[in-house]
């Protein structure tokens, strides 16, 4: 407003100069002190000029002021010498108390209005004294200051108006960009995978989410094809025919199961798709758990039941076996009838174990320690064959966790690791190395074998109960595992070991994070 200010007062000086330059302020005003007018007209466009590149951003009303207050002098300095009302000046008197109105508030803005009345009703005054004529101007000047006050009076009204919408524009813009800003934040931090599409399945929207999902940093402006066939390939089937349910995806080949939605959005004249990437794999993690809740409640009930006739079936076969009328034949199957009944029995012990497992204790432990003591322990009950070696790191790693389920899951890991190392080499073989993790500052404790390693295709399915490749598992001691290690706050992770192998990395939790 402060810059249009200035651009009236300059246009008005360059329209009084050139009305001087060209003699026509003879013709068309009675002036009353020529000289006076033209020296005013050339100081009024000088002095508003010097302004214009000074006051560009004033800090204090007092410079405003000031400003509007010079303003209405000069141009009452030329009102006087055009001759008073007749000349029209006093017109540009009150578009000048207007703008300054704008730019001031309250009684200040009402000083320059009576500051411009007074000035035109005097000088008014002084005029009649020199020419008696001017007398007649006395109802033009006080309507003219009546003017003055009216237009003061009703800018500051529509001012004050215009200054409660904007506060309230600008409130709203703000409430607005929070908004967004929220949106945009739940967005990223939604577990939910969400994508828009083109027609061209080129990749509009993306949230951290879907990133993660799909297993790529940057998608935004991208086509999707390349990166995930199969959700373009299901996307495609929704759109033959939306009654369908999409097909699971699988992106990339060892993350999550994936189950889409679509959702056709229309955007002006262009059709885009809004995908929904629901990672089904820990609702069937939380179904999982609640069947082997369930089947932990009925084995506990029927184990009696079982274990009696179980009992039974494995003494009869072990008197069977020992019988010496019984032929090699005969025997191998009295044999195999005690294996099968012991893995029953175990396969009872380790659900039922499930179902009762007992509430965790955890304890300040000095990993460093008790790994040594631990791989002490074992190594008194380890085969020739076996070898358990220990790599350290660092002072002194603590970690709050219970020690007797820290050995259950170390032993069942440490044994499956021998298991797997044997089948390759004449001397089975794991290492425990113990660290603290440069980024996180966690401890960290890995369980190498120089073993085959687990093949891609069985990466998912790798902590899931009862998945075994062995004829003998019970596919339970992995899972068993992972939520012992979930009760401690602890996590329990595969990798795939460099130079062939397998590694199980447990990340403990911080002993003074631990709740």
């Amino acid at each position: 407003m402060l810059r249009l200010y200035h651009l009236y007062r300059l246009c008005i000086g360059l329209a009084l100069v050139l009305l001087i330059s060209s003699d026509l302020d003879d013709q068309l005003l009675n002036l009353f002190h020529e000289e006076l007018f033209r020296y005013g007209s050339w100081f009024y466009l000088g002095i508003n000029a010097l302004f214009a590149v000074l006051v560009r951003r004033p800090k204090h009303v007092a410079q405003i002021f000031s400003l509007a207050l010079v303003d209405v002098i000069l141009l009452a300095a030329l009102f006087y010498a055009a001759g008073g009302t007749s000349s029209g000046i006093g017109n540009l008197l009150i578009v000048a108390v207007a703008i300054a109105n704008i730019l001031l508030r309250g009684r200040v803005g009402l000083l320059i209005a009576a500051v411009a009345s007074i000035a035109m009703v005097y000088l008014v005054f002084y005029l009649s004294i020199s020419r008696p004529a001017v007398a007649s101007q006395y109802l033009q000047a006080g309507a003219l200051g009546a003017l003055c006050f009216a237009a003061a009076l009703f800018v500051q009204s529509i001012t004050r108006r215009l200054q409660v919408t904007e506060t309230l524009a600008e409130q709203r813009a703000t409430d607005v960009a929070n908004l967004e800003a929220l949106n945009s934040l739940i967005l990223q931090r939604m577990r939910t995978g969400i994508l828009v599409l083109d027609n061209q399945h080129r990749v509009i929207l993306a949230n951290q989410g879907a990133l993660n999902l799909l297993g790529h940093e940057k998608l935004t402006g991208r086509i999707l094809d390349p990166y995930c066939p199969d959700l373009i390939q299901s996307l495609k089937q929704w759109l033959s025919n939306p009654t369908l349910r999409p097909s699971n995806v699988q992106a990339p080949k060892s993350g999550p199961m994936l189950q889409p939605s679509f959702v056709a959005l229309q955007r002006g004249a262009e059709q885009h798709t809004l995908v929904f990437l629901e990672d089904i794999s820990q609702i069937a993690q939380q179904a999982q758990q609640l069947k082997l809740a369930s089947l932990g409640r009925l084995t506990a009930g029927i184990a009696h039941e079982i274990r009696n006739p179980l009992g039974a079936i494995s003494h009869a076969a072990q008197l069977l076996q020992e019988s010496d009328s019984l032929d090699e034949a005969d025997r191998r199957l009295a044999q195999i009838i005690q294996d099968h009944s012991r893995r029953m029995n175990l396969v009872i012990e380790n659900v039922l174990q499930l179902s009762r497992r007992r509430q965790s204790e955890p304890q300040l432990l000095d990993l460093k320690y008790w790994l040594h003591r631990f791989a002490s322990e074992f190594r008194t009950s380890a085969r020739p064959d076996q070898t358990l070696h220990i790599l350290t790191e660092g002072s002194t790693i603590q970690t709050r966790m219970d020690p007797h389920q820290l050995t259950q899951i170390l032993t069942n890991l440490v044994q499956n690791g021998l298991r797997y190392s044997a089948q390759l080499h004449s001397q089975g073989q794991v290492w425990l190395r113990l660290f603290r993790d440069a980024d996180s500052d966690l401890p960290v404790l890995e369980i190498l074998d120089d073993g085959p390693g687990v093949p891609e295709e069985q990466l998912q399915h790798l902590f899931e109960p009862f998945y075994t490749t062995e004829s003998k598992g019970t596919g339970l001691g992995l899972y068993i595992s992972r939520e012992l290690c979930e009760s401690n706050q602890a996590r329990l992770d595969y990798k795939p070991r460099e130079g062939g192998g397998s590694c199980f990395r447990i990340t403990f939790a911080h002993p003074r994070k631990l709740s």
